[in-house]
């Protein structure tokens, strides 16, 4: 059985400039090109491709999580693929006219940065496929505790669950 949207209430207030900066002093050049500049890591490489223990992949920028390990589907496609978010309200999508397409970008609802795209070609319950760079997320696996890189507090820094 796949894990229910979340309720608990994450704070999607922004970070302030101070933060994002610090946040993106830490990451690579290939994260950096992806999460800020809205590329995309190369298909079938990504560290997350074959991940299949229960835990909630978050924001690689922000923390904000994003998907349950138990929404994560084989799609053949190369990239990580979900079948729905963590939370409705953790991603927003804006229309990606890129490479001669039509296509539903998603970023992060708190800091902006690029996730990837979602396409409706899903299987059930939703119809949707979420797919994502690996680049773009980090994993915390169930037992261990969210991060909490903005320094918010609950429901962020508390154990992930079952």
């Amino acid at each position: 059985m796949q894990p229910e949207t979340r309720t608990e209430t994450f704070d999607l207030t922004p970070p302030t400039e101070q933060q994002f900066d610090a946040l993106v002093a830490k990451l690579t050049d290939e994260e950096r090109h992806v999460l800020l500049e809205h590329g995309t890591e190369a298909p079938f490489c990504g560290v997350f491709l074959q991940e299949k223990r229960a835990g909630v992949f978050t924001c690689r920028l922000c923390g904000l999580p994003l998907f349950h390990g138990g929404t994560k589907f084989e799609s053949g496609t190369g990239w990580p693929s979900f079948t729905r978010p963590f939370a409705e309200a953790h991603l927003k999508t804006i229309r990606d006219t890129s490479y001669g397409m039509v296509r539903s970008e998603i970023v992060c609802a708190r800091c902006g940065s690029h996730q990837g795209h979602v396409f409706p070609d899903g299987p059930p319950p939703t119809g949707e496929r979420y797919c994502i760079n690996s680049v773009s997320l980090a994993f915390t696996p169930e037992g261990e505790r969210l991060p909490d890189k903005l320094g918010r507090g609950a429901p962020e820094g508390e154990t992930v669950e079952g």
